[in-house]
């Protein structure tokens, strides 16, 4: 799964969350200026790692558990990318130099996801040169390919479930927004490319992740902000997309229904922006299953199985279903079924919260959530 954080960490995403109405629907993934069409998961509580492999051979080892990511503060020259058990125990970490920030022709921020996504077996991280690497819990580490980066250009990436496949799309950022371009490839060798999609205008796409191998989910976002507090900037709908040819499948979410949150396996959470005091669990073919009642713009985080749902305000998060509460605690998303975590810095103490017992535990690390293993959607 490609991370789904914009210029605030995944707790704050409810502050980057775009309320205006958006564009009309069209074919491809989402509506700009121009467009050129193409030329052609279940969780598990068990924390049971295999063992490290020597050689460091590129071959993922399936895992039985599942992790939570944390990635610390981007603000310095490097930062560090953490494998978290449900126990709070950090299982593996791995630093990378920080890709240098993007403006919109120094006119505004441009607004770009964590560099990060992980798939069913690992995390893959990017560094200031596009070098995408990957780490895994059990301490597997290496060079998986690399992606065009530069002053103004910026590439974001979602790495298939399997490991096989990976979705970039590349921004080059100008004062009127973005030109971006989609194109899908081998993720080792970069062996059947495939350029999708492109279009330029004042909104984007974030590669989010991968319902099942066949279907490419991309966030549509604006390109650039100015600031402008909150609903200034962040995701708005989701698209699920063929990779090979970007036509549109489902939209989950939209100018009624913002999305409140990143996605899980089962689906999404929209915010009712008529309602405003509702908000839908929406599948990933765009059905409502379900509706919740809400105080008003909140988080929204959905478990992987679909069945719960953690609502995150200022006091700290409630799981709607359960009412179970965790004072204090902001979570930024599920580990697996039963276990939610939260990001920190110095000041902010990440942990891992377990739904069943009511118990937390803090996590021997700091960091923004970054999303979880395993990444399919």
């Amino acid at each position: 799964m490609g991370t789904f954080n914009g210029a605030s960490p995944p707790a704050k995403f409810a502050l980057v969350l775009v309320a205006a109405a958006l564009a009309g629907a069209c074919n491809g993934p989402f509506t700009g200026a121009t467009r050129s069409p193409s030329p052609a998961a279940a969780s598990s509580s068990r924390q049971s790692l295999p063992s490290a492999n020597p050689s460091g051979s590129p071959t993922p080892v399936q895992l039985t558990s599942a992790f939570a990511v944390l990635l610390s503060p981007l603000s310095t020259t490097s930062y560090t990318v953490s494998l978290v058990g449900i126990d709070g125990r950090v299982v593996a970490s791995q630093q990378a130099s920080t890709p240098g920030a993007v403006s919109c022709a120094n006119a505004a921020a441009a607004v770009v996801p964590m560099p990060v996504s992980t798939s069913d077996t690992r995390v893959y991280f990017m560094d200031a040169q596009g070098v995408v690497r990957f780490l895994a819990p059990n301490g597997d580490t290496g060079r998986a390919t690399t992606v065009p980066i530069g002053a103004a250009q910026r590439s974001m990436f979602a790495v298939s479930p399997d490991d096989q496949r990976i979705a970039v799309i590349v921004d080059d950022f100008t004062s009127s927004g973005a030109t971006t371009r989609l194109y899908v490839e081998d993720l080792n060798g970069g062996g059947n490319h495939v350029d999708v999609f492109s279009e330029s205008g004042a909104y984007t796409l974030w590669p989010t992740g991968w319902h099942g191998t066949n279907n490419l989910v991309v966030a549509k976002a604006p390109a650039c902000t100015q600031g402008g507090g909150p609903f200034s900037a962040g995701p708005q709908e989701l698209h699920v997309v063929d990779p090979r040819t970007a036509l549109r499948r489902f939209t989950v979410g939209g100018p009624t229904c913002v999305i409140a949150g990143p996605p899980s396996p089962a689906g999404a959470v929209c915010e009712d922006t008529a309602a405003l005091a509702q908000a839908n669990v929406v599948s990933w073919t765009g059905t409502t299953s379900r509706s919740l009642t809400i105080a008003g713009p909140t988080l929204a985080y959905l478990s992987p199985n679909g069945s719960q749902v953690a609502l995150v305000g200022s006091a700290g998060t409630v799981i709607q279903e359960s009412s179970r509460q965790f004072a204090g605690m902001q979570a930024c998303g599920w580990i697996d079924d039963t276990h939610v975590f939260s990001g920190g810095d110095t000041q902010l103490q990440p942990r891992v919260g377990d739904v069943t017992s009511g118990n937390v535990v803090p996590i021997a690390a700091q960091g923004d959530c970054a999303g979880r293993i395993p990444g399919g959607l």
